[in-house]
């Protein structure tokens, strides 16, 4: 039987050129694609895809987020984060969330299609410029230790929105709350992030791999 994988990018050419090389492998069948966090968690609870490759930084809800919540209402899926961050931070809060594989945007397709595989067998796979030794001793002397750590699953989905420029009305009708209620998180959420105003919850989620510039 097919391994079958959903693909989650924000940007169309991602998306196409990682579908062209997984197609090309025998075993392998794209069943699907989605553009955001929140799409990807929507189709992977729909198709329950055997694997999904996403891209750490996106829309609506970032992969690390999305992976989470994949993880607690997908049993049978995987997820491989695909990221441009190679740092010890992002690829631990990615195993935390559930990933069992994270690969550079720079890898070769061969990799990718390595990554699959092995995740599939359910084992653990980094891509090939990321150390292990690196990623387990982080985890063993930092676990906890970032701020993000702090915040709760609505409070994450509240800031990513609030990053991208939302108003709190429409971040209330996004996760079908109130603008009051939204208010709340994004307060209490400053509050735990130390930052005082909007244009420091946007440097904090720039420097965090959160968003881009």
């Amino acid at each position: 039987m097919d391994i079958r994988v959903l693909i989650a990018d924000d940007h169309a050419v991602m998306r196409d050129g990682l579908a062209a090389i997984l197609e090309r492998e025998q075993g392998i069948a794209v069943i699907g694609s989605a553009v955001d966090g929140r799409d990807a968690v929507s189709k992977a609870k729909r198709l329950a895809p055997d694997i999904v490759i996403m891209d750490i930084v996106m829309p609506e809800l970032g992969g690390i987020e999305a992976a989470a919540q994949i993880r607690d209402h997908c049993e049978s899926t995987k997820v491989i984060i695909l990221s441009m961050y190679s740092t010890v931070e992002h690829i631990f809060r990615a195993l935390q969330a559930g990933a069992l594989g994270y690969l550079l945007k720079d890898c070769a397709g061969a990799e990718v299609v390595e990554a699959v595989r092995s995740v599939h067998a359910g084992a653990r796979y980094l891509s090939k410029k990321v150390s292990d030794v690196v990623v387990d001793g982080y985890v063993r002397e930092h676990r906890g230790a970032s701020p993000l750590e702090s915040l709760s699953p609505r409070e994450h989905e509240v800031m990513l929105l609030v990053v991208e420029g939302r108003s709190s009305t429409e971040v209330a009708a996004v996760l079908h709350l109130s603008p009051k209620t939204v208010e709340t998180y994004r307060s209490r959420l400053m509050q735990k992030l130390g930052v005082a105003d909007l244009t420091g919850l946007v440097k904090f989620a720039v420097e965090h791999g959160l968003t881009k510039a």
